[in-house]
């Protein structure tokens, strides 16, 4: 049985890109993110948080502010050889932290995978109750009104320990089917 190393979180930087952007390309193939350019993702190093296990990234997600009280979690990506081992949950966590301590109200996600995110809390929502997106990002996506995304939105009042009830989960699940 192998043994699982401990993950580090830190604070992405443009040296991060290449594996970073590697990362969500991969991501990409496997239909789970939208595309990004190895520019953006190297403009915008700063704003993402590395998961790394033995000094190699196997995990990023990125803070995108999208308003003074919205903030976004953008491109989530874990390495396939380390997923289930719950790197995607200790990002978001850690994103949702940063995102109370600069003092946005709401964070939000543009998903295909609701269940996910309904389990850190998230809810869904119309996709006009995060109008800064839809107006700023979605508009000029090629995927505009074809995407299948679903909204969410959690409120930073609360501790990101707050997980939902299972009834919430599975309401939602039957939801979404």
């Amino acid at each position: 049985m192998s043994e699982r190393r401990s993950i580090v979180l830190r604070p992405a930087g443009p040296a991060d890109a290449k594996a970073m952007h590697a990362l969500i390309a991969t991501n990409v193939a496997e239909g789970h993110l939208l595309p990004r350019s190895f520019d953006e993702v190297r403009v915008r190093a700063h704003r993402f948080v590395v998961a790394t296990q033995r000094r190699k990234i196997v995990g990023c997600a990125e803070l995108a502010a999208l308003s003074p009280r919205l903030a976004e979690v953008r491109s989530l990506a874990v390495h396939v050889s380390v997923r289930h081992q719950r790197i995607g949950t200790q990002l978001v966590t850690e994103l949702r932290r940063r995102a109370q301590a600069a003092g946005y109200d709401q964070l939000c996600v543009m998903t295909h995978a609701p269940e996910y995110f309904a389990n850190l809390g998230f809810s869904i929502v119309p996709h006009l109750w995060v109008q800064e997106k839809v107006f700023t990002d979605c508009v000029h996506c090629p995927k505009f009104r074809t995407c299948g995304q679903f909204a969410m939105v959690v409120p930073l009042d609360a501790p990101a320990e707050d997980a939902p009830s299972d009834d919430r989960v599975i309401a939602l699940a039957h939801h979404v089917a």
